[in-house]
């Protein structure tokens, strides 16, 4: 091994010893990096864009029951749509992975599409209206797709989940605030049937307690102190009627019934006015005559009267009269004290109703407080079911935070991987690397000598002379076959040459489209 150190000719000296550890190396990580790049199947990659556009009515106005966020809603909606059912059906409808149909299981094939389409935001910086800072807003994603070998089908299958993505959107938006609307409405008929049957009880609550109601105290207490004051009234009354009737019967007592009594006092008068005729005159006198008449007609009178005096009925007009004024004075005494038991009775009735007002009230405020909280329920729940139906319409009429394909999925004109440039690049640096290495590790690994300079060096002796190469025939035939090597090795270096330039130069991949193109169709 040489330890002297190595000049710039001494580089060009191993680089000609170590040809074909340089040659050989670079070569086959070349050529292998190349025919890696053309034998990978191109992949193509399609890209629609889909825009989250924000509700068209101001929220304000409408409110939408749909709770989750844009960026929710797209990992909802992307969750459904990598269910192993969805793609399965987008599987078997475009007839996908063919050749790994046959050799793979359905969830390997199912996982192998997982991974071909990917979901990917655009957020934007923007400033938060309510809290002025700035914050990262979503305001669209792209859903793109890779397929092997057909760009055809790779549009069809991105095209497929473009509009699986805005249907399910709509479908789940609709179904939410339809569930939302529903939900709302069961609630709302069921408090209003506990409203009903609050409203009956209470109802029911006032016909068995119709006067012992709070809201009926005051109109009690004034019942009260009418009937106190009617009652005074009514006292003041009998007592002036107990005075009428008192005088009446005196007036009474003292009329008499019939005219018996006036017949009797003129038979007295005619008894006198005859005693004093006789006085005067003699029995035969007219006058006399007259009155014994008149006396005998009135004693025959009273004789008939006594003996009906049981059975006769008053006659008499003053006695009549005065009757009649005593008996309606005692009716209006009947009249007076039955108004009185009456009004008693009511005042008792009104007292018990003030005594049980309380009792009542308490059991009555239960009723209202539980009517009055219903009711707030009742009213909330409809103002939040119309709300819910204008939502629901509005998603209807999909004027509400909606998807909107605004960068449809385009045709690939050339694969999107695998990078051939790259690949082939990476090769050459590799091929390079692996040429100077394997000459650098035989260099390191020979042990001979190669220079005089060396030779005196190692063995302190001076070198007299050295003895030129002696090609002979059979070494003749071997440097002839390496430099018909060297050239082959220059040709393909040449060829590759031209490739990695027309490469980089024109754009092979429309070649290889086409190239595809003409291949399917034949």
């Amino acid at each position: 091994m040489e330890n002297s150190i190595i000049a710039p000719v001494d580089f060009i000296a191993i680089i000609k010893r170590r040809k074909w550890y340089i040659v050989v190396p670079f070569a086959s990580v070349f050529f292998l990096s190349i025919i890696i790049a053309f034998v990978l199947p191109p992949v193509y990659k399609a890209t629609t864009t889909i825009l989250i556009e924000q509700q068209d009515i101001p929220v304000d106005f409408v409110k939408t029951t749909v709770s989750t966020y844009a960026e929710q809603q797209m990992q909802i909606i992307n969750q459904r749509i990598m269910s192993s059912s969805r793609l399965l059906e987008i599987i078997n409808k475009l007839n996908l992975y063919p050749k790994e149909r046959d050799s793979m299981m359905t969830a390997d094939i199912i996982a192998h599409m997982r991974n071909d389409i990917s979901l990917e935001p655009i957020s934007v910086n923007v400033i938060d209206p309510k809290t002025g800072r700035p914050a990262t807003a979503t305001i669209a994603f792209t859903i793109s797709y890779e397929g092997k070998n057909d760009p055809n089908k790779v549009l069809q299958t991105a095209n497929v989940l473009a509009s699986l993505f805005l249907e399910e959107n709509i479908h789940a938006r609709l179904e939410q605030a339809t569930e939302v609307s529903k939900f709302l409405q069961d609630e709302f008929n069921k408090v209003k049937g506990d409203l009903e049957k609050i409203d009956a009880s209470i109802v029911q609550f006032k016909e068995e307690h119709v006067n012992d109601l709070p809201e009926l105290v005051q109109v009690n207490m004034q019942g009260i102190m009418d009937i106190e004051r009617n009652i005074d009234l009514l006292n003041n009354q009998m007592a002036q009627l107990k005075d009428r009737e008192g005088f009446l019967k005196v007036q009474l007592a003292n009329t008499p019934r019939e005219f018996m009594e006036t017949d009797r006092q003129r038979l007295n008068e005619l008894n006198v006015k005859l005693v004093n005729l006789k006085n005067q005159f003699s029995n035969e006198h007219p006058d006399v005559i007259k009155t014994k008449a008149e006396i005998a007609q009135l004693e025959q009178r009273l004789k008939t009267s006594s003996k009906n005096e049981s059975k006769a009925h008053p006659d008499n007009p003053g006695y009549i009269t005065i009757a009649a004024q005593l008996s309606s004075t005692q009716s209006e005494i009947a009249t007076v004290n039955a108004q009185v038991r009456d009004l008693n009775a009511r005042l008792l009735d009104y007292r018990r109703r003030i005594e049980l007002s309380p009792k009542v009230e308490s059991d009555y405020k239960v009723l209202l407080m539980e009517r009055s909280n219903t009711q707030a329920k009742y009213d909330d729940l409809q103002k939040k079911y119309m709300e819910s139906k204008v939502s629901q319409g509005l998603e209807k009429e999909q004027k509400g935070e909606r998807f909107t394909l605004i960068d449809p999925a385009r045709l690939p004109e050339k694969p999107y991987k695998p990078n051939r440039r790259a690949i082939m690049f990476i090769g050459l640096v590799l091929g390079i690397g692996a040429g100077i290495g394997g000459a650098s590790i035989k260099e390191f690994l020979d042990t001979s000598v190669h220079k005089a300079s060396t030779l005196a060096a190692e063995t302190s002796f001076p070198v007299l002379a050295s003895i030129p190469i002696i090609m002979m025939e059979e070494n003749s035939r071997k440097v002839k076959t390496r430099w018909i090597l060297l050239g082959i090795g220059l040709f393909l270096a040449i060829i590759c040459g031209l490739i990695i330039f027309n490469f980089f130069v024109m754009d092979l991949e429309i070649f290889w489209v086409k190239l595809l193109r003409w291949l399917s169709m034949r």
